[in-house]
């Protein structure tokens, strides 16, 4: 009874000529109800559609077709031009909204001019029944088309008109694999449906009529030809003015060559497998951003070595929203691993979780940007950490170590904020670290002995210019910002300041820098055996990550952090709009003041003869840390050394002194830094002896540790032109139990009081340590080779 109801209405509505042809018997009703029921139309939705991912901008960067190869995108009669719309009822169904889905007026028409003519003149399918024969192909023959016929009241009694055409737009041909006005506008135009002119619009109105002969990237001025004729239709019937028209008429047909895009195509094939069937997904990238990264970063890796890949995430801070992910410098290329997304994979992170601990030990008031640290030879069981760039430094402050990137001093505040906090810390602010199979937290995990991804990684960056807010990076517009605490704004900002004012770098970085007038925080990793290089950089607005390495595992010699990753990072940086000039507001909380080495208390607090060199530091509600003990020590490495002294200046206890006796106080340094220290700052010198009238010392600075065998200085010739370079012999006198010896650094050998330690060094500069049990620590510098 609806068909009948439907039938009803279209009779209302219809023009005396269509009453006339629309009276049938009523056998006809019931036969066409019973056709209705036993052949019911093909639903158009087991069909399905193809994907699309767009940037931010509703622009695609890559397309996807359907499962059998078909190009079709959803659209709705509402999203598309409405000129579209004008021109395409008008050249081919001016009735489409007053028949029932088959126009008999227009049947009879093209029936009188084939017979009068010999070929076709005008069609006469309505778009119900170009629709009917889309869902349902038939052969061009009479009962194909009273099939096509018959389809087409189904349709009119199933569907809405705006359905009806719904269905047009999306199942059009538009030549090859083709289909819908949508994708046809994307790929032929490179722009929406709902962008077209009126010359495009008659264009892509035309097409479906002959869809290979016309194709405009293929037959452009076949193309164009039919598009006029459309034109001319559209003026003669008084839709678009002949201005309108002329105007349409100028431009000539052109299309792009049928060459899909391809930008972020490993974030796009995550999305498309990990969201369920959205046929279009905008995400947060900014193409205009993706694509210049994407050339910029294949050219840049064209003088890499053959299996070196690279990958790049541009953040930014308000809402951590991506604005470009490409996963690998040259997609697809089998020979740079292209289909492997690096963005996502877990790697080393090398040295670039190091910020983190100083943020999070200046949050824990361990330490403050300026504290003393020590960059001295240390053991921790069967572990012991060397430096990247080989040898110690000594004495460092904090803000020196991070900058610098000093390994010893980080294990070392690793060691007093504790390795399972800190790794619990990371991983509740959106960090997942992966340890080697049985692992858990250790010292090692600072120097990269963890696996994390640098998609993970660049947002907890991005918590240094956000107050100390972390998030996960925002693919999606429509995905929630859900923040985690990392640590506090002051302890954030001070980070980010420590890493900002590093003077250190390329001269292009510092040109970037200095031309910028801007705040930019940086750091770079590298991990072990050369395999991954990173580096990361934070500005007030963005936030970038960069990682460059071979995606199989295997070492890349020589190319490290600073080396590889810092120039993209430059590069990329400067490509950024809007970073000049801006700069991260400091929180109020956070003065700047001197401090004094080697206590590490403010100066204004300190007595002027404990106060031995001074620094800038900047410290949250005034509180400065004192200088951090070896690690299960009461005291701090760095103390107050408190003793009465008689008028010779000599060291006395209570039982042994008189009323003349003064107290006095001293600043000593850590021991494990004594062979950095001016001989006056020693312990031995500062130290006075005991009195003889004293019959027990009240306190003994041991016996210090000291390298034989050679000086400081020493250089070490060669005894001939082709003489083998010398061998020195070493040992140790002073100092506690066994001894253990470093080599620019590296751990070497270990020795049993005055056992010889045979050197054979290669030529060059050298520096040789020696650490003996209870942490006393010697050094020398010696030259090894010919004069120059």
């Amino acid at each position: 009874m609806k068909l009948l109801a439907t039938l009803i209405a279209r009779w209302k509505n219809s023009s005396r000529m269509f009453r006339v042809l629309l009276i049938s018997p009523f056998f006809l009703l019931v036969t066409l109800l019973a056709l209705d029921t036993i052949f019911p139309p093909p639903l158009p939705e087991t069909h399905g559609f193809a994907r699309v991912v767009a940037d931010r901008h509703g622009k695609p960067l890559r397309f996807f077709a359907d499962n059998r190869g078909v190009w079709r995108y959803p659209i709705t009669q509402d999203e598309v031009a409405p000129r579209f719309i004008e021109a395409l009822l008008t050249y081919e169904d001016r009735h489409f909204y007053q028949h029932p889905g088959i126009n008999p007026f227009a049947l009879v028409r093209a029936a009188s001019q084939y017979l009068r003519n010999g070929h076709v003149v005008s069609g006469g399918s309505t778009l119900t029944m170009q629709v009917a024969r889309l869902l349902d192909p038939h052969h061009r023959t009479l009962i194909g088309k009273a099939k096509q016929m018959l389809r087409a009241l189904q349709l009119e009694r199933h569907f809405s008109k705006q359905e009806i055409l719904d269905l047009y737009l999306n199942l059009a041909p538009y030549g090859g694999n083709i289909e819908g006005v949508e994708a046809a506008s994307r790929l032929y135009l490179r722009k929406s449906s709902a962008d077209l002119t009126h010359a495009e619009a008659a264009l892509l109105a035309v097409l479906p009529q002959a869809p290979s002969r016309l194709r405009p990237d293929r037959y452009p001025n076949r193309a164009q030809k039919a598009r006029d004729k459309v034109l001319t239709r559209l003026q003669a019937y008084g839709v678009w003015s002949k201005d309108e028209v002329e105007r349409a008429r100028l431009e000539n047909v052109y299309a792009e060559r049928l060459e899909f895009p391809q930008n972020a195509p490993h974030l796009s094939r995550w999305l498309v497998e990990s969201i369920g069937d959205q046929e279009v997904i905008i995400t947060t990238i900014d193409g205009n951003i993706q694509r210049g990264l994407e050339d910029y970063l294949r050219d840049y890796m064209e003088s890499y070595p053959q299996k070196t890949s690279a990958a790049v995430i541009v953040l930014e801070n308000s809402d951590l929203s991506v604005r470009a992910y490409v996963g690998a410098s040259h997609f697809g290329d089998k020979r740079r691993y292209g289909y492997v997304d690096m963005a996502r994979a877990t790697r080393s992170p090398g040295s670039t979780l190091k910020p983190f601990l100083y943020g999070l030990a200046i949050d824990g008031d361990l330490i403050h940007s300026a504290s003393l640290l020590s960059d001295a030879p240390r053991i921790y069981g069967d572990y012991r950490p060397e430096n990247f760039h080989r040898g110690f430094s000594g004495p460092v402050s904090a803000t020196a170590a991070l900058q610098r990137s000093l390994n010893v001093p980080a294990v070392q505040l690793l060691e007093h904020y504790g390795p399972g906090r800190f790794a619990a810390t990371l991983e509740n602010a959106g960090l997942s670290l992966q340890f080697p199979s049985g692992g858990k937290p250790n010292l090692a995990m600072i120097l990269g002995g963890v696996g994390t991804r640098l998609d993970q990684l660049t947002g907890l960056y991005a918590a240094l210019a956000r107050g100390g807010l972390s998030a996960a990076p925002r693919y999606l517009p429509e995905t929630p910002l859900r923040e985690r605490y990392l640590m506090s704004a002051e302890a954030a900002w001070i980070t980010f300041e420590m890493l900002a004012s590093n003077s250190g770098g390329s001269r292009r970085w510092r040109n970037l820098v200095r031309q910028s007038k801007a705040d930019i925080a940086w750091k770079t990793g590298t991990s072990y055996g050369y395999r991954d290089a990173w580096a990361i950089g934070v500005t007030p607005s963005y936030t970038v990550g960069i990682w460059v390495g071979r995606p199989d595992g295997t070492p890349l010699p020589g190319y490290y952090g600073s080396i590889s990753a810092t120039p993209l990072l430059n590069a990329v940086i400067s490509s950024l709009p809007g970073n000049k000039q801006q700069h991260l507001a400091r929180p109020e909380s956070i003065i700047q003041t001197e401090i004094c080495w080697p206590l590490g208390g403010q100066k204004s607090l300190t007595e002027d003869e404990l106060c031995h060199q001074q620094r800038n530091a900047w410290l949250i509600q005034g509180r400065a840390p004192r200088t951090l003990p070896p690690k299960g020590e009461p005291l701090r490495a760095a103390q107050t050394y408190h003793f009465f002294a008689n008028q010779q200046g000599l060291r006395v206890k209570p039982s042994c002194m008189d009323s003349s006796a003064t107290k006095r106080s001293l600043a000593l340094w850590p021991k494990e830094l004594e062979s950095w220290l001016p001989t006056n700052q020693t312990r031995n010198q500062q130290i006075p002896p005991t009195a003889p009238e004293c019959n027990a010392p009240t306190a003994t600075t041991g016996t210090p540790l000291k390298i034989v065998g050679a000086s400081n200085g020493n250089q070490y010739l060669p005894t001939g032109n082709s003489a083998p370079l010398p061998r020195i012999n070493l040992s140790a006198i002073g100092g506690q139990g066994k001894r253990y010896w470093f080599i620019n650094g590296e751990p070497k050998d270990e020795t049993l009081g005055t056992q010889n330690f045979a050197l054979s060094p290669q030529s060059g500069q050298h520096q040789i340590a020696v650490l003996d049990e209870s942490g006393n620590v010697d050094r020398i510098e010696i030259y090894v080779g010919a004069n120059d």
